[in-house]
């Protein structure tokens, strides 16, 4: 099949994907989107929001409409790493033997990673950036296509550890979610009070992600949108020559250059999903705010004047 067919055919599937996740989820078009986006560019996704938002019931259902293998591991304060990775044990025949943990599946879904402490967190930063495990010095490596979906409450709930930063540049996106409007509310009470349980069919094997995730690869950028891309991250520093007063004023550290590769493979996938063959400066912008939103860190000026992450990269673009 020709990448122009294969584009075509990626449109469709994705229309495909969202009818089938909406029979379970309703509205967060935008959090479904973004969540696709990574998926389909091999990023990892952070999901954002206070309880009871049907993270984890999102995480699933994209799960089983991508037809991929899914385990959920519940972080708490007392997790320990060889629980996520596995650990060797002795067999009957007094040999060691090695036996997996919850980390090797297709997509891990990280519920409240920020319960934990740091060296558990930790744990995921190999599999999340390497696809493999090393324990005991044997390297495992892990089943592709692999994701990391890792939810987390806001910072400010009580028994939380906030996640360092070289860990926080190892999503792709950083993903807000919010309350639904009044309508959509009410829908997900009638849907979720009654005795029916939607099905949802797997519309991919794992093998056509992986093809999905070389096509959007290997789309042309013009040098212009990786121009954009870099200046709006070099932007972002405080003391780069390209900043201005205002970034100056109000952030502590900008994103780094993982920061720009993503903005350009997230907008490659954003314009293979809108059908078009190559990303403009328009793609960039669409997927701006997730990439950039974990990868700033604002100082206290910017706290005390109320002035959000989201704020200052509106004020970029």
């Amino acid at each position: 099949m020709s990448d122009v067919a294969a584009i075509q055919n990626l449109v469709q599937k994705r229309i495909e994907l969202k009818r089938e996740i909406s029979k379970v989820i309703v509205g967060q078009e935008e959090v479904v989107d973004q969540i696709l986006l990574s998926i389909f560019s091999g990023g990892h996704a952070l999901l954002v929001g206070v309880p009871g938002l049907a993270k984890t019931l999102m995480v699933n259902t994209i799960s089983q409409a991508l037809g991929l293998d899914f385990k959920r591991i519940q972080f708490t304060p007392d997790l320990m790493p060889s629980d996520i990775l596995g650990s060797e044990i002795l067999d009957e025949s007094r040999q060691f033997k090695f036996i997996k943990g919850p980390i090797f599946a297709n997509i891990i879904l990280a519920d409240e990673i920020n319960r934990t402490p740091p060296k558990t967190q930790a744990a995921l930063l190999e599999a999340m950036q390497e696809r493999s495990v090393t324990i005991a010095g044997q390297n495992y490596k892990l089943t592709l296509p692999y994701f990391v979906l890792a939810t987390q409450n806001p910072i400010e709930q009580e028994g939380t550890y906030p996640l360092p930063e070289a860990q926080l540049d190892r999503f792709m996106f950083a993903i807000k979610l919010d309350y639904p409007t009044y309508q959509e509310e009410v829908q997900v009470v009638k849907s979720t009070t009654n005795d029916g349980k939607p099905t949802v069919n797997p519309l991919f094997s794992a093998q056509e992600i992986i093809d999905f995730q070389h096509l959007i690869r290997r789309i042309p950028v013009a040098d212009n949108v990786i121009e954009y891309a870099v200046t709006l991250v070099s932007k972002t520093r405080p003391n780069n020559p390209l900043s201005n007063d205002y970034i100056q004023n109000y952030l502590d550290w900008g994103a780094g250059p993982r920061a720009s590769q993503n903005l350009i493979l997230a907008a490659k996938a954003h314009a293979a999903f809108n059908g078009k063959f190559s990303p403009d400066i328009e793609d960039v912008k669409a997927v701006a705010t997730g990439i950039l939103r974990h990868r700033i860190i604002k100082n206290y000026k910017a706290d005390a004047e109320g002035i959000s992450e989201e704020m200052i990269i509106a004020k970029l673009l």
